[in-house]
């Protein structure tokens, strides 16, 4: 017997004992690795399959959101690399301008009392690089904690100098070919954080606010017009009022102007079709400044844009007497101003959508500024063609809309940020000619004149700028690498369904445009991690869950499991604490289990017996089946649905019942006991293959003691479907003998008679032959002293409690069983009972009061238990017959 075969596993699965050694044995062994051009042993040439990590915030810690993310990819990078694949799963983090500068300024004003001006730009980038050294790895550490097979030696970051390369040659082509331009429009702005935002970094949510309605009066005239705005803060900034071109009450009006209130400014009064002459009186206020719509308005017009709000939201010098107040501030006197001078007509509640920076959650301002651009509809028409073309695929498929909505709809995206943190627009200017030079390096002298007074643009770029072009500079783009040739266009890439705009477009249109191909086939989605409630986690509610606390109390494979069972692509999940302790469960029932079976092996090698008895035909059978079925599931992504019948079959097919069914056959000694040993082994062996890419530390540990020569499990050869093991026919006969086995015991349970009371069992079936096959299995778990075959039923059933399967009746003496008169008694009084609830609730089902007030689900669960009651007080008074 080799050491392999008597290492025994402890009595209790320890999973911080065993995770870190287990990621260890992986990491020495080099099975994250992966080679461009691979071969198989053969000599042919091995598939690529290629994840790119969505790059979490470099000084972030793993949350759940993670948590599923990355599970869901370990779960196919394992099954994919099992099945013979090259595969390379790419990680890395992403600098996150925004989040990492806003963390480190909060950092640096509790501990320092400084901010990034006392500081200095150099000073403050060389701090945040130093922060990102301090915490940087610490997530790639979580990420290890949970079981991650990355290839760490590929592992990237958006600011180091291959990607930084790959950003500047990115955004030079794109200027050169003019898809890159700097230009004065209305962008979204954050007060908070003093940046612009992007279309994709502002949430929008429903707010209560007001309508204050306004009246301008027409100059030299007693003609007014009435303009209702959510903003009367901006009115600062008004520079005409526009009318509908066919609405007669103003045609007269069109080409005169008004007086704004509180200002004097004298406003045209313009006629464009954007006005819609049905909402509130066909009147608008327009300020081109301050407001996207009124932007395309004014240049249509040739209108005068008047900036008011400076970058903190606070009126600026164009403001008259309100300059200095903030924009909150500056609306309440601006009203108080207005109802004095007799402007104001009427205030009305008004719900209405704002838009808040997805960051800080501060509402934003759209105002116009100097920014750079990316022209969009070059770009995304073909981004659009490709998906459409199906040659990428979203999963679910409704996501497909999703994204194509956003699209056809997107307007150019602002790409610069008011930031110190990030890649620095490569954009130069010279202070002596004005002359700008975009440039892949840096610029020291002007080309125009010669000048060296030459200064770099202050912007940085929005940190998506750089995560689209993760599939391809990741894998060393701009250079012709042997990684890019081989490894690119990536497989799949999972994602949560919120960042669709932010992130996955810009990934398409990238590719599209720089590789001429889409980065990946597939786009896997999947929803939020909720709390057991259904709501999202947040740090308000209190509800967030670490998962770094989870895997240190419950191990990784049980957190993995709770992520994976019940969730399916593009849903929410709800997340809770019974979900996970139910995982930590089947973690010890799959290692007690397994230390069971290697306790009771004399066997050196795992290999198929060459007689089988019933019992092993059907848990082969069963067994192939999954591997089948599982496999299915896993090509199409039902990663949740796969994870299910793995858990349904080790709990109960193989633990439940295989063990079970076998235990005799081990205490036997012989051959048969050889081979319950050779099966329990073959498919344990099996089983654990298949849970592997879900439960990677347990099944590799308990793995490691399985008997034989093998390699690591994590690289072992994945199971395929063998018709050879197609025992269908005997499938359905052993599933007979388990159906009586689970009627009796129920029966029992419900008489509440105990195991050590044995007692006849008379059966009436046509499958004679495999109850005898499987005598000594069935009287040992019907708990039966014999067996008897009838040719037809018991003259007198009195004194029997029944039972019927599909193809079994069964008939067991109820003295066996019971004392009659004590268990009449006891029956009767669980009738009483019963027939007291069932009054109880037939009285509030027929309230016509609960029936109209009570919640539909409420009614719905009445009904049920009425019907459960029914139930009961029938099956109580079969067992009455049956003893009377």
């Amino acid at each position: 017997m080799s050491d392999a075969i008597r290492r025994e596993l402890p009595k209790v699965y320890e999973p911080a004992a065993v995770e870190k050694r287990i990621y260890a044995l992986w990491q020495d062994g080099g099975y994250f690795g992966a080679r461009p051009f691979a071969k198989n042993e053969d000599g042919s040439a091995r598939k690529p399959f290629t994840i790119v990590i969505p790059p979490p915030n470099v000084t972030g810690q793993l949350h759940m959101g993670h948590a599923l993310d990355e599970t869901w990819q370990d779960v196919l990078i394992r099954f994919k690399r099992m099945q013979g694949f090259e595969t390379l799963w790419v990680p890395g983090t992403d600098h996150a301008g925004i989040a990492t500068q806003i963390k480190l300024e909060e950092h640096l004003r509790k501990t320092e009392g400084l901010t990034r001006y006392d500081l200095g730009r150099e000073k403050f980038v060389e701090r945040v690089w130093e922060w990102k050294r301090e915490y940087g790895s610490r997530i790639v550490e979580q990420l290890k904690s949970l079981g991650s097979s990355c290839d760490w030696s590929r592992e990237r970051f958006t600011m180091d100098e291959g990607l930084s390369r790959a950003v500047r040659e990115v955004f030079v082509r794109l200027y050169e070919k003019g898809l890159i331009y700097k230009g004065n429009r209305i962008i979204n702005w954050c007060p908070m954080c003093r940046t612009a935002l992007s279309d994709a970094e502002v949430e929008y949510s429903e707010k209560l606010g007001h309508l204050w309605h306004i009246r301008y009066p027409v100059k030299d005239s007693d003609e007014y017009l009435v303009v209702a705005t959510t903003r009367p803060e901006t009115m600062l900034g008004d520079t005409a009022v526009a009318v509908n071109p066919e609405d007669k009450r103003y045609s007269h009006l069109i080409g005169k102007t008004v007086i704004l209130p509180l200002v004097g400014r004298e406003l045209p009064i313009i006629a464009d079709e954007y006005v819609d002459m049905e909402f509130g009186t066909g009147c608008v206020k327009i300020t081109p400044c301050h407001d996207p719509n009124d932007f395309e308005v004014g240049k249509r017009h040739g209108l005068e844009e008047v900036l008011v709000l400076d970058e903190k939201a606070v009126v600026n010098e164009n403001g008259g007497v309100y300059q200095g107040l903030e924009r909150y501030e500056a609306r309440k006197k601006i009203v108080e101003d207005l109802e004095k001078g007799g402007y104001l007509v009427k205030v009305e509640d008004h719900n209405h959508n704002v838009g808040e920076c997805y960051r800080c959650g501060n509402t934003v301002e759209p105002i116009t500024s100097d920014q750079w651009f990316v022209k969009m509809k070059p770009l995304a028409g073909p981004a659009v063609e490709i998906v459409k073309s199906g040659k990428i695929k979203f999963v679910p498929e409704r996501f497909t809309k999703n994204y194509i909505n956003w699209m056809e709809g997107t307007r150019d995206w602002c790409i610069s940020r008011q930031l110190w943190w990030g890649h620095r627009i490569p954009a130069f200017y010279c202070d002596d000619c004005g002359h700008m030079h975009v440039s892949r390096e840096d610029i020291t002298e002007c080309e125009k004149c010669g000048s060296v007074n030459i200064r770099q643009d202050e912007d940085v770029l929005d940190t998506w700028f750089s995560s689209a072009l993760w599939p391809f500079s990741t894998l060393g783009w701009p250079d012709r690498t042997d990684d890019l040739d081989y490894f690119f266009p990536t497989d799949v890439l999972v994602t949560g369904y919120d960042i669709i705009g932010f992130w996955v477009s810009r990934m398409i249109f990238s590719s599209v445009e720089h590789m001429g191909k889409e980065p990946f086939h597939t786009v896997l989605i999947h929803g939020l991690v909720r709390d057991a409630q259904g709501r999202k986690m947040s740090k308000s509610l209190g509800n967030g869950i670490d998962p770094m606390e989870v895997i240190e109390y419950y191990g990784a494979d049980a957190l993995r499991m709770a992520l994976l069972i019940g969730n399916s692509p593009g849903n929410d999940m709800r997340f809770s604490d019974e979900k996970i302790e139910s995982m930590r469960n089947f973690a010890n029932k799959l290692w007690n289990a397994s230390r069971y079976v290697l306790m009771n092996l004399s066997i050196d090698e795992i290999k198929l017996p060459e007689t089988l008895r019933p019992e092993d035909k059907w848990i082969l059978s069963r067994y192939n089946e999954l591997v089948g079925e599982v496999t299915s599931n896993m090509e199409k992504y039902e990663i949740g649905l796969a994870a299910q019948k793995l858990y349904e079959f080790l709990w109960e097919t193989y633990c439940d019942w295989y063990i079970e069914l076998t235990k005799q056959r081990l205490y036997s000694g012989g051959d048969d006991k050889r081979n319950a040993e050779k099966v329990l082994a073959y498919v344990l062996a099996g089983t654990l293959k298949l849970l592997h890419p879900f439960m990677p530390f347990i099944t590799e540990e308990i793995w490691q003691s399985l008997p034989g020569e093998k390699t690591a499990l994590i690289v072992a050869k994945w199971p395929e479907y063998d018709c050879s093991l197609d025992f269908a026919d005997i499938e359905g006969d052993v599933e007979s003998v388990m159906s009586a086995i689970r009627l009796i015991r129920n029966r029992r349970a419900e008489m509440n008679v105990p195991p050590s009371k044995k007692a006849s069992v008379q059966l009436l079936t046509e499958k004679r032959e495999i109850f005898e096959s499987m005598m000594d299995s069935f009287c040992r778990l019907a708990y039966a002293s014999e067996v008897v075959f009838l040719d037809s039923p018991p003259a007198e059933l009195r004194g029997y409690t029944t039972a019927a399967t599909d193809d079994t009746r069964i008939f067991i003496p109820m003295s066996q069983l019971v004392d009659a008169q004590k268990e009449i008694e006891r029956l009767e009084r669980e009738l009483a009972r019963a027939e007291k609830d069932l009054q109880a609730v037939s009285r509030k089902l027929q309230n016509e009061g609960f029936l109209t007030k009570a919640p539909a689900e409420v009614v719905a669960s009445e009904r049920e238990k009425e019907k459960s009651i029914i139930s009961v007080i029938e099956k109580i008074k079969e067992n009455l017959e049956a003893l009377r």
